[in-house]
């Protein structure tokens, strides 16, 4: 029940970050998005990803992953955004 627990709560973190990433992107613009938010994320997740592989823990490797790569698409689309306006 326990890796259940954290599967489900996995994916819930992993597809509402997406959703806020892809809202972005489809949005077209990055207005009141700081790179730096993106950048500290992207920082800290490929910490977790570490820490979670030297622990053995797969749901956290799997999920912070998954957001070091949320955090690397919403960085480039900022940018991309910021630089267009």
């Amino acid at each position: 029940m326990t890796e259940v627990i954290g599967w489900i709560s996995s994916l819930i973190l992993v597809v509402t970050i997406a959703k806020q990433v892809y809202k972005q992107w489809s949005g077209g613009t990055s207005e009141g998005v700081s790179i730096w938010l993106y950048a500290g994320q992207i920082a800290a997740s490929l910490g977790f990803v570490i820490y979670s592989v030297l622990v053995s823990n797969w749901v956290f490797i799997f999920t912070n992953s998954l957001m070091v790569l949320n955090g690397i698409a919403g960085l480039a689309i900022s940018i991309y955004q910021k630089r267009k306006e």
